[in-house]
Order: C-alpha cells, then sequence, then structure tokens
C-alpha cells in the first residue's frame, strides 16, 4: 500500500479546466459554502482552544480585502464546496482574536494530512506570487489570472505559472550501512539525506549520482525511485530515492556539508525512534534525524526497518 506523508495526499478537485472561466470563479465567491484560508505572511490561521484545523472562513468577511486586490487563489473543490485562499499579509482587517497564526512547519504535524496537503498548495501559490509581481519579460508589473494560478502581463502579453522545483533526496546504501550528512544550517548534530536540485539536461537518476558524488565524493550505480513529497518552502517537489553506493571513501564538499558518514541500520534506527519522540535538544551531540513530517525521517524508517533495497 502507497504510503501518504505530510504534504501530501491532497483531496481537491483542482477543476483546472475551468479556472479561466471568471463568471464560473466569481459564481463559487457567491455561495454561501464556500470557504477561504487567509495567510498572513504565509502563516495560515487555526482557532484558538479548539481542535488542531484550519480556520476555514466565509468570504464576505473579506469582500473588501479581496476588492482591494489582495491575491486569491481558487484551491479546489472538496464535496460540493469551493475552497480559496487569500493572502491577508499588511490587509487593514485585524485577525480575528479567537484565532491565531501558525508556522507551516509547526502546523503540518498537528492537523489532519488532508488539511496539511491542502496547505501545502494554499502557501506555495501566495508564496509564488509575492515573489513574482513583475514580468520575467518586460519588467512590467503583472496581473493575477485564471483564479490564481497564471500572472498575466499587460505590456508584453507573456503568461507566468506557478513553478515547482524539483529537488531528489536519497539515501546511498553500502551493505547494511546509510550515507548521511550534516549542513552548515542544521541545528546540533542534526543528520539527514543528502539532497540537491536536479539541473537542465539531468535525468532523475543523474541528479541523485552527481548529488551524492559532489557532496560526498561516493559514487554511485543503480538508483530506486521510493516516494515524492510536495514541500511548500517555499515550493519544492522532493524525490525521494534509494542508491547503490559503489566507493565508501568520504570526502566532504566544505560548502555544502559540515561531515558525513556512514551509520548502520541500528543506529539509524535508533535515530528515527528518538526522532518520532519529539525533536532533541540542539546542544546534543548525539546524531539526530529531522521529524517524521520530512520525507529524509520516512526515506530513513523504510530502509532501516528493512522495507527497501535498492
Amino acid at each position: 500500500m502507497e504510503e501518504i506523508y505530510c504534504f501530501a495526499g491532497n483531496p481537491l478537485d483542482r477543476v483546472s479546466e475551468r479556472r479561466r472561466d471568471a463568471g464560473w470563479i466569481a459564481s463559487l465567491l457567491d455561495e454561501p459554502a464556500t470557504r477561504l484560508i487567509p495567510l498572513r505572511d504565509l502563516k495560515p490561521s487555526i482557532r484558538n482552544g479548539s481542535q488542531m484545523a484550519l480556520d476555514w472562513q466565509p468570504v464576505g468577511a473579506w469582500r473588501d480585502v479581496i476588492a482591494a486586490g489582495a491575491t486569491l487563489a481558487f484551491l479546489g473543490i472538496a464535496e460540493g464546496r469551493a475552497h480559496f485562499a487569500l493572502d491577508a499579509t499588511g490587509t487593514d482587517q485585524l485577525p480575528d482574536p479567537a484565532t491565531e497564526n501558525i508556522d507551516v512547519r509547526t502546523l503540518a504535524p498537528l492537523i489532519a494530512g488532508a488539511e496539511a496537503a491542502i496547505l501545502a498548495e494554499a502557501r506555495s501559490v501566495v508564496d509564488w506570487h509575492a515573489r513574482h509581481r513583475f514580468c520575467a519579460q518586460c519588467g512590467t508589473p503583472s496581473e493575477v489570472a485564471s483564479a490564481g494560478w497564471a500572472r498575466h502581463c499587460p505590456r508584453c502579453k507573456a503568461h507566468h505559472f506557478p513553478r515547482v522545483d524539483p529537488v531528489v533526496i536519497m539515501l546511498a546504501i553500502r551493505g547494511e550501512r546509510a550515507l548521511l550528512g550534516r549542513g552548515r544550517r542544521r541545528p546540533g548534530a542534526r543528520f539527514s539525506c543528502l539532497a540537491g536540485y536536479m539541473e537542465p539536461g539531468e535525468t532523475l537518476e543523474d541528479a541523485v549520482r552527481r548529488e551524492v558524488r559532489e557532496e560526498s565524493g561516493i559514487r554511485c550505480g543503480r538508483v530506486r525511485y521510493l516516494a515524492s513529497q510536495p514541500w511548500p518552502f517555499p515550493s519544492t517537489l522532493m524525490m525521494g530515492f534509494l542508491a547503490e553506493a559503489l566507493t565508501e571513501d568520504i570526502t566532504v564538499d566544505p560548502e555544502e556539508l559540515v561531515e558525513a558518514r556512514w551509520f548502520t541500520r541500528d543506529e539509524i534506527l535508533d535515530m528515527v525512534a528518538r526522532a518520532a519522540a519529539g525533536d532533541p535538544d540542539p546542544a546534543t551531540t548525539v546524531p539526530s534525524l529531522p521529524g517524521p513530517v520530512a520525507i529524509a525521517h520516512q526515506i530513513c524508517r523504510r530502509w532501516a526497518n528493512g522495507f527497501d533495497s535498492v
């Protein structure tokens, strides 16, 4: 059975074929059942004192904000209800005192998986608009189009669409040991799978082999795809792999990693258990892994439990 990772498994029908139908989108906004999630500085609101869940709100209270030009994106429909995301950053409308805005990394593991997946969609699209207000072709301020899924340049007529950056993330395996690295920005002794952005003209397998070799000096042979995960920081697709390590002598690229080392299956099992129990003390010198929200944790868990081989 396929595993569903955090931010995956979005239940919304995106109805992409109707996004350019402005009349239909307007009719959805007039539906009493329609809900939107306001994001302030890309943080969604939740209602205090309730079960941890996104605070989906009626459109009516946000009409003036929408009319003033705040970015609004249609997310999709589920069970007959349309869902939108609204960039409420810097608006004059005060937040409801009964709600609070929480960072997505913190919130995602605490809410239902389907809601986390919708939140990933909402955050990525809103963030893209905030970063791409000008036409990349001529520099003219562009306009939101296709219900938030495009920007149109009124001068050169270019169309721009939300981008997703492909990232390979992999666990290199040699016998009963696996290679993990520690980056400069990771707290304490936090290790993780090696990872990197794909480059033009590469296959997924080529990117896996290149990134492992560049960061650790290890050369890889066979590559096996495991799973993928949307990662809305800002908008990447993490594609997870196991890679057969053909060599074992490590030469770290100091610009990429502080260190890299081989860990036994039992060592990684212990790291997985401790990470699943909660974030380790940043000051600890005991090697640790990212928490279960990250696909790196899940790749390590699957391999350490013997579920996968190259």
